[in-house]
C-alpha cells in the first residue's frame, strides 16, 4: 500500500520519475530552486523504501536510533513522494508493539520538526488542487498515514503539539472533505478516527484554557466511550481501571467493586473472566496500602498532627520509614534509581539480613504532605549491610519521576512499603489489561469448565508418536511409531518404564490438549513430567510451525525447580535451551542462561544489522549520561558517608567562620611543630578529633549497650551460614535477563568503578564511616585509637548526620567565633554547610537524569528485541512464573505452541493465565493442590474471594480429567503413614523404600517430642520463635553429626521465619556448616534423609496459625526419607482434626511421647531420655558418659568419653603436653603432643646484654647481640635533657621538652626544645593587637600578620540591614556590598534565581491571584487591580471543620476548634470573636486576623516633611519576617519590591559603566598576558574567567583590576631579578615574593583600605630589596663589594627587620641608595653616566669597539674593531686583544660602553649593533 516500489514508478508531480530517482541519495531533484532536506548516510528514499518492507518493530528502532532522521525532517520544502513515503514509514514505526519509550523518543523527533510543522501542512494544502486522478486515487492511503502520525505525536506530547495539530486537523478535515467531494471513496473508519481524535483536541483545548495542561507531562489514549451508566462501577471496563492507586481511594471511605473466582461453576463469558481477576489481584496489593494509610492519617488526626508516636505505633498493612530523602542519584541498566536514607532509629530491633522489608520489587510510597499527593518506587536494590544504616535503593515510576522533578531536593518525606512483589503484579496486570478476549487459549476449560478435553490441534492433522527414546533400554529397539490417538496403539506401561498410574499421566498428556496431572510427594511428577517432555521433543515435527519455529515453553514457580526440570532436559537435548529466570545454581545450565547467551562473542554478530546499530547509538549516549550523573552523584553519596574535609564546604562557609575554623585553640599555649598539619580541622571542630574525642565523657550510659551490639556482631562472623528468607525471596524475585550492558558499561568494570568511589571517598572525607581504618590522618605512631572507642565515635557521627536539623541562616549570622559553639551546635551549623554542598550538587545532576532515563528505557527496548531474536530460536525456554510475567511481551511475540507448567498449583491464576499465548494448542499442568497454594497478600481475598486457588485447583474440582500419581519413591512407610489416609486417600510405597537402614543412636526413626513452652513473638513481623525447641533441635542435630552423619544429610525445618534467627544463633559454622535450615514453604520439592521439625507455635490461646493448614503439614511431614523427628505442642495441635489423627497413628507404634530415646552405639545397654536440649549433656560426645579407653599411636590414651564417631582414632588430636626434649639444656617441647615441635628452644632465660649490661629475658636460642633491650634509655641528649626511647633504640632526634624560645621577630613563648637548633621558627602566637585602618584591633598573631607584613583580615560583624531586608554578612566593610544570599523573592509562577543583590527580572505571567466573587488583570509583577476579598472560604478541613480563612487566599493549617487557644491568642485584639477570619503568612506560617492584619499592611508610615521613610518589606508583625509570598497583599509588595529593585540598581552601579570597565580590563589583560609572559600563572589566567562572569558588580571590578595590577607588578619585579641578579642571591627573596603572592590570592582578599597599604608597603619593600640585590650584584662582578658594604648592610637592615615596611624605613632606604649610587655608578665603569657620554662622544667610534678585560677594566680596538694583536691591561696585567678578530679568553664587549651587544668587526653584526641605543 503508499508509495509504489521497483521498476518504472509514476513521479508524484505527475510525470516520470528521473534517472536516479531512488538511490541512496534520496534521488534529489537537479532543479534549484527548490529547497532539499538534507539527507544522512543510509537513509536516503532507497533506504526508506527497503525499511518501508520490514517489520514494525525493525523500522521504529531503525529511525528513532539514525542519526540522519532530525536531518531529513528538518527540511522546509520536500518532495511530495518523499513526503508520503515518510509518512507510510512513520506511521508503520507506529503500529510497532515495541516498547513506548522507542515510540516517544520518535515522536520527539517528529513533534520539533519542520516536516510536521510546515511540510505536512503544506503537503495537505496541495491535495485540494491534484488533478491527476491516479494520485488522487492514492491519497486516502496517504492520509490514514499522516492520521496515525498525528495520534501518537498528539497523545505523547500534547502540550507541545497542540497548536500544530490543531492545524493539521482542520487540513485534514478539509482534505478529506475535498477528495469526497470528487468523488474519491473514504473510508469510514478514517472518518471515526478524526472525529475520535478531533474530540480529543477539543479536551486538551479545554484543559489548555483552564490551565492545567501540562506540557509533554500528561498522555492519553483515544479510547472508546463508555456505556449509559458510566459512573456505576459494576459498568466500568476493568481496562480502564489505573494500575497504581489513586489518591482518592486514599482520602475516602472507598470500597472497590470485586467478584470471586468463581470454583464451582463456569464464568459466563471471557470478559467477565479476565475482569475477575484483574480486580482482585488489584486489590490483593492496594488494600494493604490503602487501608495502611487511611489508618495512618487517622492517627494522625487522632495525635493532634504530631509524628512522635507514630514512631511507636504497629500498623498491621504497612512499615513506616520516617525522616527519608534522596541521598544520591544511581545509574542502573534499568534507568535511574535513588538512593534514600530513612530514621533508623526506630528500626534499630530489625534484624535486616531476614527481614522481609524492603526486599527487592516491594512497592513503597512516598509522601511530603500527608498523602495529598505521593511518589510510587519499587526497591530495586537491597543490601543489609546499608540497610543497618537506614539506606536502601528505590526506582521511581515514570509518573512519580516527573512529580519529584516539580519537589525540593532537600524535602524529607514519610516512606511507607507494602510487602507485595509489585513488579510481578504489575506485569499480570498489565497483560490481564492488555489480553483480547478472543486471544485466550483454552477458553472451553479456562472459562466454560468443559471437561470433555480435545487433542492437541496438532494431532489433528498428524498423531503418530516415536516413543523408542523414552522406552525402558530393554525394550528401545521394539518400539515402533505409532497412533497416538488410538489407545489400543500405545506400547505397555513396563516398555516405556512407568508404573501405573506413570502410565495414565503419560498418556493424558500427549493426547490432550489440556492435561493436568496431581503428584504427591515423592511419586515423581518430574521424573514423569520430563518423560512428557522428551516425548514430545524428540517428536517436534508434530507441534511445530512450518517454518520449524515454535518453541516449547517450560514454567516453574522456583529457581530451583526450573533448575531440576531443564537438567533433565539438558540429558537429552543438548543444545536449543534458554533460561530466564532467577540467578541459577547450576553450572550445567550456566552456558544456557539468558544472560550468559546475549553477551556470548558470536550472538552479536548474529543480530540483524538494525539492533546493533541502535545498540551502539543509545549505548553511547547512555554513558555520556552517565559519566555527567555519576561525577556529581559519587560527591553526593560521599557527603553523607562520613565526614567531609573543610576544603569541600568553604565555598558554603561564610568568610567569618572558615577563618575561625583555621584558628585552631591550643592547650597550654602551645602546640608541637607540624601538628596543626596533620589534624583535620573539621574533625577537631566537631570534636572528633584524636586529642579530643577520649577527654569528653562519650555516651556512658549506652556503653554497656554497644559493647553488646559488638560482641554480637563477632559472635555474628561466626555462625552457621542460613538461607535467609530475605534472601530466598529476592533470589526468586530477580531475573538475570539481557539488561545489564556487555563488557560493563563505558568500557569500566565494577572494580574499577568501586576504586573510583574509593578515591573520592579519600580527598573527600576526613572520616569514612565505611572504612575501619581512617582516622582523622593520624598515624599510627601517633595515635593509637582502641576499637571500642573507633565505634563509639562512628556511631556519634552516623546519629548526627541521620538528624534534620540545621541551623538557620539568621542562627549563623550571630555566631561570631565557631568554636565557643556547643558541640549540638556545631552539629547544626556542619549539616547547614552540607546542605548547601548538596543542593548545588542536585542541581547539576538533574539536568542529566531524564537523558539518561530516556536513553536506558530505549536501551531496554532494543535488548528485549534481542532477547525476542534469540528466543524465537530456542527449541525449549524455562522460566520462572517471575520471569514469564516480567517477559509477557516477548512470549507473546515467541508464540510458543506447547507450554509445561511445573509446580502448577502454587501459582496464581493471573500468572498462568498471562502466561498463555494466543499460538498455544497445548498446555500441561503438573502440580500438588493438597500441598503448598498460591499466596495472596489479603487473607479476606484468599479465603473469601478464592484468589489462592490456582488455575490446576480450581479445574480439578471443576471435574476436569486428571490424573493423580500413586506410588512414592521417597519415605520409609512408617513417614509415609502420616499422609495416608490424613490428606491422600490413597499412596502406595515403591519397594526402593522398604530396606532403608535404622537411625544410628536412637531407638525409633520417627517421633514427635512433645512439650508446652510457650512461643515469643518476634517484634518486627508477625513471626514467632521457641527457644525451647530451637535448643532441642540443635542438641539433636549436633548428637546426629556425633554419630557419623554427613551434616549434607540432615535438615531442620520450621514453620516461621522467626524461628530461622533463633535456631541460627545456636549453630555454630564450626559445628554445623553444611547442615541445611529452612522454613517449610521454601522447601518443598526438596528431600533429605534425615529431617528434624520444629512446630513452634505453643501458646494459651490455642492459636495454632499455619499448622491448621493441610498443605503446609503435608510439605513438612513429607520431606524425609529415612528419619523425621518433631517437637512440638501435641495438646494444643491436637485441637486440629488432621493433627489429631496423625497422633493417632503416632501412638499406634509409640512414635510420641515427652521424651526421645538416645542409645550409645558403643554401649548398647546405656540409654537416655531426651526430653530437653540439657539431657544430650549426658551423651557429651554422642555416645555416653564412660571414658574412651583406646591407646594412641603417641602412648598416650584418648581422654575423651565414648564417642561413637573416629571409631580408630584416625582424626583424633593428642591434646596433652608433649615430652620431647629441645636442647641440650634440657628444656622440653612446650606444645601439646599433636603439634609438630619447634626447630628452635623458645622457652625464655636471662642473659646479659653485652653493649648496656642489663640483664634480659631472651628465648633460649636467641643471640644477646641481636636482641633489643627493653631498659629505658639513661642518655642524656645534646641539650641535656633526657633521651626518651628503650635503651636497645636509637636516640631520640627531636627533643620534646618544652624551653622558653626566642624568636626572630623578637617575642618569646615555650615550644618543643628541638627547634633552638632549627632554621627555622615555630609558628609566634603573640597577638598582634594591631589598630587597623577601620579602627578596629587586629586579632591576627604575630605569624598569621607575617610579624605585623600582612594584617589578619578584620571579622567584626557589619550587621547593618540591607535594602534586601537581610542583615550584611560581609565583615567589616564600610560600603556593604550587594547581598550574595539566594534571592527569596517568589511567586506563585516561579522563583528568582539570581543572587539577592542583583535586581530581579519581573514576572509577567498573568496575576493568579482568583476567586470566585473578583480575579485581578494585572501581570503577576505589577500591583494588583482588584481588592482583597473578605468573603468567607468555603472550604473544609481535613479534621471536618470548617476553614477560619477567606475566600481566595490559601487555607490556613489551623482550626478553631482543633487549635482553639493557638488561634484565639489575642494580638490585634480581635481574634476571640466567632466570626473572626485569618490570614496565614506563607513566610513564616504566623496565622493572624485578616482586618488587624490590612491595617498593619495599609500603613504606610508617612513621613513628616523633611524626615526620611526606610525603603524595606513589611514584616510580619509578631516574628518580623519580611513578607514576600502573599497573594491578599501581593499589589503592598510588589510595589516595595520595586522600589527596591532601583535602589539595587543603584548600589550595583550603571550598567553600561560597569561593561565599558569590564571591557577595558579585559583588553588589558590580554596586552599584560604577552607582554609580561603571565600564561604560566594560573591566578593571573583566572582572572579571565571571573571577568566573564554573567553579572558583575562595580567592586566586583575593583577587587579583580587591584588583584591584576599587583600581579603584573610582582611579574616585572621577579623578571628584573632574573635578569640582574646571581642564582644563591634569590631564594631569600623568592620566600618573600611567595608570601606576598599567597597573602594576595588568599580567598579572603577584598582589597580592603587596610589590605591595599599592606600590600603596596610589602611591595615597595620587595622592590627596593631586589634594587639592593641588584647593585649587590654588580659590585660584587667588579670586586667593589667592600667597598658599598656598611651602606648595603644598613639598607639591609631596615627591609628584612620585622614589622611592616613604614614610610619613613623607605626614606632611610632611598637615601642610603643615593648615596651608594654615588660609590658605585649603575654603569660599572668608576665614571658618571654623562662622563661615559662625553669619552664615547670624544673618541668618535662607531658601537661595536668597546672592549674590557676579564678583570673588567675597558679599553678601545680601533680599525674595524676587531682583535687582531694582544696586549697586557695597564690595570691588572690581564691579557687583552686577540687574533684572528677572535678576543683572548675572558674578554667580551663593553656593553656598558656604548650599548652594542657584538664587535664591530662584521658589516653583518654592525648592523645589529646600530640597533642599540646608547
Amino acid at each position: 500500500m503508499g508509495v509504489r516500489r521497483g521498476g518504472r514508478s509514476v513521479d508524484r508531480r505527475g510525470g516520470e520519475r528521473r534517472d536516479g530517482v531512488g538511490d541512496g541519495n534520496g534521488g534529489r531533484s537537479k532543479s534549484t530552486g527548490e529547497a532539499r532536506a538534507p539527507r544522512g548516510p543510509g537513509l536516503g528514499f532507497k533506504a526508506l523504501e527497503e525499511l518501508s518492507e520490514k517489520e514494525p518493530s525493525t523500522v521504529a528502532i531503525t529511525l528513532s536510533t539514525h542519526p540522519a532522521l532530525q536531518g531529513i525532517l528538518s527540511g522546509t520544502t520536500m518532495r511530495k513522494d518523499l513526503v508520503e513515503l515518510l509518512c507510510l514509514v512513520l506511521s508503520k514505526a507506529f503500529r510497532s508493539r515495541t516498547e513506548r519509550s522507542t515510540l516517544q523518543h520518535l515522536a520527539g523527533i517528529i513533534k520539533d520538526s519542520e516536516f510536521f510543522r510546515n511540510v505536512l501542512p503544506y503537503y495537505l494544502v496541495g491535495m485540494e488542487s491534484e488533478h491527476n486522478l491516479d494520485r488522487r486515487a492514492q491519497y486516502p492511503q496517504h492520509l490514514e498515514n499522516i492520521l496515525a502520525i498525528l495520534s501518537e505525536v498528539l497523545s505523547t506530547f500534547p502540550g507541545s503539539t497542540l497548536q500544530t495539530g490543531r492545524l493539521l486537523l482542520t487540513q485534514l478535515q478539509a482534505s478529506i472533505n475535498s477528495l469526497k467531494t470528487s468523488g474519491v471513496e473514504i473510508n469510514p473508519q478514517m472518518e471515526e478516527s478524526l472525529e475520535n481524535l478531533q474530540g480529543l483536541m477539543r479536551h486538551l483545548q479545554e484543559r489548555s484554557r483552564e490551565g492545567t495542561l501540562r506540557s509533554n507531562r500528561d498522555t492519553y489514549a483515544l479510547l472508546p466511550t463508555g456505556g449509559d451508566n458510566p459512573a456505576e462501577e459494576e459498568q466500568q471496563d476493568f481496562r480502564t481501571i489505573p494500575i497504581y492507586p489513586t489518591p482518592e481511594e486514599f482520602h475516602h471511605d472507598y470500597r472497590p467493586f470485586l467478584r470471586p473466582n468463581l470454583i464451582t461453576q463456569r464464568y459466563t463469558n471471557t470478559h467477565l473472566y479476565l475482569d475477575t481477576h484483574f480486580r482482585l489481584l488489584r486489590e490483593d496489593f492496594v488494600r494493604p496500602l490503602r487501608e495502611g494509610v487511611q489508618q495512618l492519617l487517622w492517627n494522625q488526626m487522632d495525635m493532634g498532627r504530631t509524628d512522635n508516636p507514630l514512631k511507636k505505633k504497629r500498623f498491621d498493612d504497612i512499615r513506616i520509614y520516617f525522616d527519608t530523602q534522596l541521598v544520591a542519584p544511581k545509574c542502573t541498566h534499568t534507568g535511574l534509581a535513588y538512593l534514600v536514607q530513612f530514621d533508623i532509629q526506630p528500626l534499630k530491633f530489625v534484624r535486616w539480613q531476614n527481614s522481609k522489608r524492603l526486599i527487592y520489587g516491594s512497592l513503597v510510597c512516598l509522601s511530603c504532605d500527608n498523602f495529598e499527593s505521593f511518589l510510587f518506587a519499587t526497591v530495586s536494590d537491597r543490601d543489609p549491610k546499608y540497610l543497618q544504616k537506614g539506606q536502601v535503593q528505590i526506582t521511581f515510576t515514570e509518573e512519580s519521576r516527573f512529580k519529584l522533578a516539580t519537589i525540593e531536593k532537600n524535602q524529607l518525606f514519610l516512606m511507607i512499603e507494602t510487602t507485595a512483589y509489585f513488579e510481578a503484579y504489575r506485569y499480570v496486570l498489565d497483560g490481564l489489561q492488555e489480553q483480547q478476549e478472543d486471544e485466550l487459549p483454552f477458553q472451553r476449560y479456562i472459562v466454560e469448565c468443559n471437561t470433555d478435553v480435545h487433542p492437541p490441534a496438532y494431532l489433528q492433522r498428524k498423531d503418530t508418536y516415536d516413543l523408542s527414546s523414552v522406552a525402558d533400554p530393554d525394550y528401545k529397539d521394539s518400539i515402533q511409531p505409532f497412533h497416538s490417538l488410538r489407545e489400543e496403539a500405545w506400547p505397555r506401561m513396563e516398555e516405556l518404564g512407568l508404573d501405573e498410574s506413570q502410565m495414565k499421566a503419560f498418556q493424558l498428556a500427549l493426547t490432550k490438549e489440556l492435561a493436568i496431572i496431581q503428584g504427591p510427594p515423592g511419586t515423581g511428577k518430574t521424573y514423569v513430567g520430563l518423560k512428557i517432555a522428551e516425548a514430545l521433543l524428540t517428536n517436534q515435527d508434530l507441534w511445530k510451525d512450518r517454518f520449524g519455529k515454535g518453541p516449547m515453553l517450560v514454567v516453574c514457580y522456583t529457581n530451583h525447580a526450573l533448575d531440576q526440570f531443564l537438567e533433565g532436559i539438558h540429558k537429552f537435548l543438548q543444545k536449543g535451551i534458554v533460561r530466564v529466570g532467577g540467578r541459577s545454581s547450576s553450572e550445567i545450565l550456566k552456558p544456557f542462561n539468558l544472560r550468559e547467551l546475549t553477551h556470548s562473542p558470536g550472538f552479536k554478530r548474529s543480530l540483524p544489522s538494525h539492533l546493533r546499530v541502535a545498540y551502539n547509538e543509545i549505548y553511547k549516549q547512555l554513558c555520556q549520561e552517565e559519566r555527567e550523573i555519576l561525577n556529581q552523584s559519587t560527591r553526593l553519596e560521599c557527603s553523607l558517608k562520613g565526614i567531609l574535609r573543610e576544603c569541600f564546604l568553604q565555598k558554603y562557609i561564610s568568610y567569618r567562620h572558615w577563618d575561625s575554623l583555621q584558628e585552631l585553640p591550643t592547650q597550654d599555649e602551645f602546640e608541637v611543630w607540624g601538628e596543626r598539619k596533620k589534624t583535620s580541622l573539621i574533625m577537631e571542630w566537631l570534636g572528633l578529633g584524636s586529642t579530643t574525642f577520649l577527654q569528653r565523657e562519650t555516651e556512658n550510659a549506652n556503653g554497656n549497650e554497644e559493647a553488646a551490639e559488638e560482641a554480637m556482631e563477632l559472635e555474628e562472623d561466626d555462625l552457621i551460614e542460613i538461607a535467609e528468607e530475605a534472601d530466598l525471596i529476592q533470589a526468586e524475585r530477580i531475573i538475570e535477563d539481557n539488561t545489564d550492558p556487555r563488557g560493563g558499561r563505558d568500557g569500566r568494570k565494577k572494580g574499577d568503578m568501586e576504586e573510583a568511589v574509593r578515591e573520592v571517598e579519600y580527598l573527600m572525607l576526613a572520616m569514612n564511616l565505611d572504612k575501619a581504618e581512617t582516622w582523622a590522618k593520624q598515624s599510627e605512631e601517633e595515635f593509637q585509637m582502641q576499637r571500642a572507642q573507633k565505634k563509639k565515635m562512628k556511631n556519634k557521627i552516623r546519629k548526627e548526620l541521620a538528624k534534620s536539623s540545621t541551623m538557620t541562616e539568621t542562627e549563623e549570622d550571630n555566631v561570631l567565633d565557631i568554636w565557643t559553639l556547643s558541640l549540638p551546635d556545631r552539629w547544626k551549623l556542619y549539616r547547614l554547610w552540607v546542605a548547601r554542598y548538596r543542593t548545588e550538587l542536585r542541581a547539576k545532576v538533574l539536568e542529566f537524569e531524564q537523558a539518561y532515563q530516556n536513553a536506558a528505557d530505549r536501551l531496554a527496548d532494543v535488548k528485549r528485541h534481542e532477547s525476542l531474536f534469540l528466543l524465537k530460536e530456542a527449541t525449549v525456554i524455562g522460566m520462572t512464573t517471575t520471569g514469564a510475567a516480567k517477559f509477557r511481551k516477548v512470549l507473546q511475540d515467541v508464540r510458543p505452541c506447547l507450554v509445561i507448567v511445573e509446580e502448577a498449583a502454587e501459582v496464581l491464576e493471573a500468572h498462568t493465565i498471562t502466561t498463555l499465548s494466543q499460538a498455544c494448542q497445548h498446555l500441561i499442568l503438573i502440580g500438588d493442590h493438597q500441598q503448598l497454594r498460591p499466596s495472596a497478600t489479603v487473607y479476606e481475598l484468599a479465603k473469601n474471594f478464592h484468589l489462592e486457588m490456582s488455575m490446576f485447583e480450581r479445574l480439578v474440582k471443576l471435574g476436569l480429567p486428571f490424573v493423580r500419581l500413586n506410588y512414592q519413591h521417597r519415605m520409609r512407610p512408617d513417614i509415609a503413614r502420616l499422609l495416608t489416609p490424613h490428606i491422600y486417600s490413597e499412596l502406595e510405597n515403591h519397594p526402593s523404600v522398604l530396606d532403608y537402614d535404622n537411625i544410628k543412636g536412637l531407638n525409633t526413626n520417627l517421633f514427635f517430642v512433645e512439650h508446652n513452652y510457650p512461643e515469643e513473638e518476634i517484634k518486627d513481623g508477625r513471626s514467632h520463635q521457641n527457644q525451647h525447641e530451637a535448643k532441642f533441635v540443635v542438641a539433636l542435630c549436633r548428637y546426629l553429626l556425633f554419630q557419623d552423619y554427613k551434616p549434607e544429610q540432615i535438615t531442620i525445618l520450621t514453620t516461621y521465619t522467626g524461628q530461622l534467627h533463633c535456631l541460627r544463633k545456636l549453630m555454630p559454622a564450626n559445628q554445623f556448616t553444611g547442615v541445611k535450615v529452612h522454613v517449610v514453604d521454601k522447601y518443598q520439592g526438596e528431600e533429605n534423609d534425615i529431617v528434624l521439625l520444629s512446630l513452634v507455635r505453643s501458646n494459651r490461646q490455642g492459636k495454632v496459625g499455619f499448622l491448621n493448614i493441610p498443605n503446609r503439614v503435608c510439605v513438612a511431614l513429607s520431606r524425609a526419607k529415612k528419619g523425621l523427628y518433631c517437637i512440638g505442642d501435641s495438646k494444643m495441635l491436637g485441637q486440629v482434626k488432621l493433627w489429631s489423627n496423625i497422633f493417632y497413628t503416632l501412638r499406634e507404634k509409640n512414635q510420641v511421647g515427652n521424651a526421645l530415646t538416645l542409645c550409645c552405639q558403643n554401649h548398647p545397654g546405656r540409654q537416655i531420655s531426651a526430653s530437653h536440649a540439657d539431657d544430650f549433656q549426658q551423651a557429651p560426645e554422642g555416645g555416653c558418659t564412660q571414658p574412651c579407653d583406646f591407646r594412641l599411636d603417641c602412648g598416650h590414651v584418648c581422654s575423651s568419653v565414648c564417642h561413637p564417631y573416629d571409631p580408630e582414632h584416625k582424626k583424633y588430636k593428642c591434646a596433652k603436653k608433649c615430652q620431647k626434649i629441645l636442647c641440650n639444656e634440657g628444656h622440653r617441647c612446650t606444645f601439646v603432643c599433636h603439634r609438630p615441635c619447634p626447630e628452635k628452644c623458645p622457652v625464655k632465660v636471662e642473659k646479659i646484654m653485652p653493649k648496656c649490661q642489663h640483664k634480659q629475658m631472651v628465648p633460649c636460642h636467641q643471640d644477646p647481640e641481636t636482641f633489643i633491650c627493653q631498659e629505658p634509655c639513661q642518655k642524656i641528649l645534646y641539650c641535656g635533657h633526657p633521651c626518651d626511647s628503650l635503651c636497645g633504640e636509637p636516640c631520640t632526634i627531636n627533643c620534646k621538652v618544652k624551653v622558653n624560645l626566642k624568636l626572630k621577630c623578637g617575642h618569646s613563648q615555650q615550644d618543643a626544645c628541638f627547634y633552638r637548633l632549627q632554621t627555622e621558627d615555630p609558628e609566634c602566637r603573640t597577638p598582634c593587637n594591631h589598630q587597623l585602618k577601620c579602627g578596629h584591633a587586629c586579632h591576627g598573631t604575630c605569624s598569621k600578620c607575617y610579624r605585623g607584613r600582612f594584617h589578619f583580615p578584620c571579622f567584626h560583624q557589619c550587621e547593618r540591614l540591607l535594602i534586601c531586608s537581610h542583615k550584611c554578612r560581609e565583615p567589616c566593610t564600610r560600603d556593604c556590598p550587594p547581598c550574595r544570599r539566594p534571592c527569596e523573592n517568589h511567586c506563585v509562577h516561579s522563583k528568582c534565581t539570581k543572587p539577592c543583590g542583583q535586581p530581579c527580572a519581573p514576572c509577567i505571567e498573568p496575576c493568579a491571584w482568583q476567586c470566585p466573587h473578583q480575579s485581578c488583570s494585572k501581570l503577576c509583577s505589577e500591583p494588583c487591580d482588584r481588592p482583597p476579598c473578605t468573603e468567607p472560604c468555603a472550604k473544609t478541613l481535613d479534621c471536618g471543620h470548617p476553614c477560619i480563612g477567606l475566600c481566595g487566599d490559601k487555607c490556613p493549617d489551623k482550626c478553631r476548634i482543633c487549635n482553639h487557644d493557638e488561634v484565639t491568642d489575642i494580638f490585634f485584639g480581635t481574634e476571640d470573636e466567632p466570626e473572626a477570619y485569618f490570614i496565614q503568612l506563607q513566610d513564616c506560617g504566623h496565622i493572624l486576623e485578616h482586618a488587624g492584619m490590612d491595617t498593619w499592611m495599609d500603613d504606610n508610615q508617612q513621613a513628616n516633611e523633611g524626615e526620611q521613610v526606610a525603603i524595606k518589606l513589611k514584616e510580619c508583625p509578631k516574628c518580623r519576617t519580611p513578607i514576600r509570598k502573599n497573594l491578599r497583599y501581593g499589589s503592598h509588595i510588589n510595589s516595595r519590591l520595586a522600589e527596591i529593585e532601583m535602589v539595587k540598581m543603584k548600589i550595583n552601579g550603571q550598567q553600561t559603566d560597569i561593561e565599558k570597565h569590564r571591557k577595558s580590563l579585559q583588553n588589558q589583560w590580554k596586552e599584560n598576558l604577552l607582554t609580561n609572559k603571565m600564561s604560566q600563572q594560573k591566578e593571573y589566567m583566572d582572572i579571565k574567567d571571573r571577568l566573564g562572569k554573567s553579572y558583575l558588580t562595580a567592586n566586583d571590578l575593583w577587587v579583580v583590576e587591584n588583584k591584576m595590577d599587583f600581579l603584573i607588578r610582582v611579574a616585572k619585579l621577579k623578571q628584573f631579578q632574573k635578569e640582574n641578579m646571581l642564582l644563591r642571591q634569590t631564594s631569600k627573596l623568592e620566600k618573600y615574593i611567595e608570601e606576598f603572592l599567597h597573602w594576595l590570592n588568599n580567598s579572603h582578599q577584598k582589597f580592603t583600605e587596610q589590605q591595599v597599604f599592606d600590600l603596596q608597603r610589602e611591595l615597595q619593600r620587595l622592590t627596593l630589596l631586589t634594587e639592593l640585590n641588584a647593585r649587590c650584584d654588580k659590585a660584587n662582578k667588579r670586586g667593589q663589594s667592600a667597598k658599598i658594604g656598611s651602606e648595603a648592610q644598613t639598607m639591609r637592615k631596615v627591609l628584612e627587620k620585622s614589622g611592616q615596611f613604614t614610610e619613613q624605613d623607605e626614606h632611610i632606604v632611598k637615601e642610603a641608595m643615593e648615596e651608594l649610587d654615588k660609590k658605585l655608578p649603575l654603569t660599572g665603569l668608576g665614571i658618571s653616566d654623562e662622563e661615559r657620554k662625553m669619552i664615547v662622544s670624544a673618541m668618535k667610534m662607531p658601537p661595536g669597539h668597546w672592549y674590557k678585560c676579564p678583570n673588567g677594566h675597558v679599553y678601545l680596538i680601533t680599525e674595524c674593531g676587531g682583535a687582531n694583536e694582544s696586549r697586557t691591561c695597564p690595570n691588572c696585567d690581564a691579557t687583552i686583544g686577540g687574533a684572528n678578530h677572535t678576543l683572548a679568553s675572558g674578554n667580551q664587549v663593553a656593553t656598558e660602553m656604548d650599548g652594542s651587544q657584538h664587535p664591530a668587526w662584521s658589516e653583518a653584526n654592525n648592523l645589529l649593533n646600530f640597533g642599540q641605543h646608547i
